[in-house]
């Protein structure tokens, strides 16, 4: 007779290898599969609004939930990266022409700056407006090998995100229209008791919301009142500048100064002094303020992180994850201190009688 714990020790170890397996095969579409979970984490309550609201079948709630999602989230992506590639493409013809003369631009800015600056660009080859030039020419020839390999690896790719992405869509209707009974079925199978079960699920939905709706608000305010500020300045492509600017503020306390402090520092350097100035005020008195104001009520007071923990596994699951790193950073992050956080309360709980 075969001993009962060997059998549950076998059984456990096949549901293990089972299940590695099976996150093996769906490997190649985790970001397809990640989406998917996190836009049924936001649209949910739209979908259970719509289904308390019109007692509709869950089929036609959960595709009306789907559009939605469409509209709102999705689509708009879609049109700003269509526009951002047409506008970038444009201004690399422009500095492939001499329009735009990047080496100029430096040349003229190192003229104005202090003579121990200068010194400093002397000893880097950057004393001269040749050398300054020839920078900047190498610069944009390996930048525009980076571009033309990007693109390249885009066009064979083509295929494998449409796929990804009707992926995405499929799983997401039915995460949105089975999503109550798929997470009672996970949080059954999870060998903790209900009060942390609870309080992992609670944090992994707050986590998701906040980061994602908390950050994306904040990218695209950050994003939008830059690149106004530089459309006015009469800056060149400010809408590639503005999803730039969008795309840093994701990362907290460093944002989009990346790109908006060197431009005002060539202003008043070059003697373009209000437009500095102006630059200046309105990049940490309007574009810092959506920083500090919006991301700790937005990001912060939800997913209950300091700022440094936000930073560091944001920037980590950016160097990891590329893109998706953004939500999945945060969240590891989060259940990592919620998982402490109930170890640490049951040995304190555990120790209490004695």
């Amino acid at each position: 007779m075969v001993n009962p714990d060997f059998e549950n020790k076998l059984f456990l170890g096949l549901l293990v290898l089972v299940t590695l397996a099976f996150g093996w095969i769906l490997l190649p579409y985790y970001g397809a599969v990640f989406w998917a979970i996190v836009l049924a984490v936001l649209f949910s309550p739209l979908q259970r609004w719509l289904a308390q609201r019109h007692k509709s079948s869950r089929n036609l709630t959960a595709l009306t939930t789907l559009l939605i999602c469409l509209c709102i989230a999705i689509l708009p992506v879609v049109f700003t990266t269509a526009l951002l590639i047409q506008e970038a493409g444009e201004l690399y013809k422009r500095i492939e022409s001499g329009e735009v003369d990047i080496g100029a631009y430096m040349f003229e800015m190192k003229r104005h700056l202090p003579t121990f600056v200068q010194t400093q660009m002397d000893r880097f080859g950057l004393g001269s407006f040749t050398g300054i030039k020839d920078k900047a020419i190498t610069g944009a020839m390996q930048g525009s090998q980076a571009v033309a390999s990007q693109a390249f690896t885009l066009g064979q790719n083509t295929f494998e995100f449409l796929i990804s992405f009707g992926i995405m869509l499929y799983l997401l209707f039915f995460f949105l229209r089975d999503g109550h009974e798929l997470v009672r079925r996970i949080r059954m199978a999870i060998p903790l008791n209900e009060g942390q079960k609870r309080r992992l699920q609670l944090r992994f939905t707050r986590v998701v919301r906040a980061t994602v709706k908390g950050n994306v608000l904040v990218a695209v305010t950050q994003g939008a009142l830059g690149g106004l500020a530089f459309w006015f300045l009469g800056i060149t492509s400010p809408l590639l500048w503005a999803v730039l600017m969008a795309f840093l503020s994701l990362l907290p306390a460093v944002g989009g100064g990346i790109v908006w402090v060197p431009v005002a520092v060539y202003f008043l350097a070059t003697g373009a002094i209000w437009q500095g100035v102006a630059l200046t005020l309105f990049g940490v008195l309007v574009i810092g303020m959506v920083d500090n104001v919006l991301r700790p009520i937005l990001v912060g007071r939800d997913t209950q992180m300091p700022d440094y923990m936000i930073l560091l596994s944001t920037l980590g699951g950016l160097t990891i994850f590329g893109l998706n790193g953004f939500v999945i950073g945060p969240l590891i992050a989060a259940l990592f201190l919620s998982c402490w956080g109930i170890f640490t309360s049951t040995r304190q709980t555990v120790r209490l009688p004695s």
